[in-house]
């Protein structure tokens, strides 16, 4: 089978594209014919070394998948050949990746695609979508009618975070940049504030006069300082980006306040708490309401070249697809 694979860790050059032997489903295990992928930051952090997890060589990079069921192993209920199916959970602790014409996916890290929705459109999203979704109620452990505050808010991650938490009934207090305000609002929003407004503590005060209930900041920012501060009593802080970062907490009013602060990275959900998050995308999905703002398609060979592009800063919140076979077929 042809796919996109590293032979060691390092640059985007690294990355080669050719023929490696086709996997075959053990027990328990699906074998799927992959019709798209995408490139998360994550993989760029496996592939680079930066996020040091089991691999094997040659790897094949990628986590996302949407595909159409080939053979099951032993032991596989649930899953038949013909079936539409997607994997947010590939290529990272032992498992290969999802950038090649043939993946082999545990059957409890495999979900089945809703009927009609296209696979470009669900891969550019299931990533995304799932960690803001355990955020925000496996960590968040947001509530109806709470305020979540979510910086970042017109990202990949950021829009997820605005949509699943105002579908789930919550207010949500977003931040982004001044031409994307309009595009928040749309996405649920109740309030939508530019970040580099200067009076940008006074309107959070004014507009959360009890405090925030889940505070998320996607921009990597980790301003554990502001954040406190409009903390409500019990608050929760989850943080899930910036890696490098060394923010000063506020130690003293933080559980003054009775507050906490969790680190949170998808990489280290459980098969449960996975399922559980595409149980819900699976109920968004064929609504339109989950959806990539932006996206380009690439063919698989150019996985290099969409890593290189990634890391350079170049996509702006666009989410590349890597079609694999036919992956912009209905």
């Amino acid at each position: 089978m042809l796919a996109a694979y590293v032979d060691r860790l390092g640059s985007p050059e690294e990355i080669c594209y050719g023929e490696l032997p086709a996997p075959r489903p053990q027990l328990g295990e699906v074998l799927v014919d992959a019709l798209a992928t995408t490139v998360n930051p994550v993989d760029t952090f496996v592939r680079s070394g930066q996020y040091p997890t089991a691999l094997s060589f040659p790897f094949v990079i990628g986590r996302d998948l949407v595909g159409v069921v080939a053979d099951t192993g032993a032991d596989v209920s649930g899953f038949a050949p013909g079936d539409r199916v997607w994997c947010n959970s590939l290529g990272h602790d032992g498992r290969q990746g999802a950038a090649a014409e043939q993946a082999v996916v545990a059957a409890e890290r495999l979900y089945h695609l809703p009927e009609g929705v296209a696979p470009t459109a669900a891969v550019a999203v299931v990533h995304p979508a799932a960690t803001a979704w355990l955020a925000l109620f496996r960590h968040g452990h947001l509530r109806p009618g709470e305020t979540v505050f979510v910086a970042g808010a017109a990202g990949n991650v950021g829009s997820m975070i605005v949509v699943l938490a105002a579908e789930a009934g919550a207010r949500v207090i977003a931040t982004a940049g001044r031409r994307d305000l309009a595009y928040c609002r749309e996405l649920g929003a109740a309030e939508a504030l530019d970040y580099a407004d200067p009076r940008l503590t006074e309107r959070l005060k004014s507009l959360c006069p009890q405090g925030i209930d889940v505070h998320l900041d996607t921009s990597a920012r980790n301003d554990l300082g502001t954040a406190v501060e409009h903390l409500a009593p019990r608050g929760r802080i989850v943080l899930l980006a910036g890696a490098r970062t060394h923010p000063v907490l506020p130690a003293g009013a933080l559980y003054m306040k009775d507050g906490s602060i969790r680190g949170f990275v998808i990489s280290r959900a459980t098969t449960a708490e996975l399922a559980e998050a595409a149980d819900t995308l699976n109920q968004l999905l064929p609504t339109g309401r989950l959806r990539a703002r932006r996206t380009e398609t690439l063919l698989l060979p150019a996985a290099a070249e969409a890593h290189r592009r990634m890391e350079a800063g170049e996509l702006h919140g666009k989410r590349l697809i890597l079609d694999i076979a036919g992956a912009t077929a209905p």
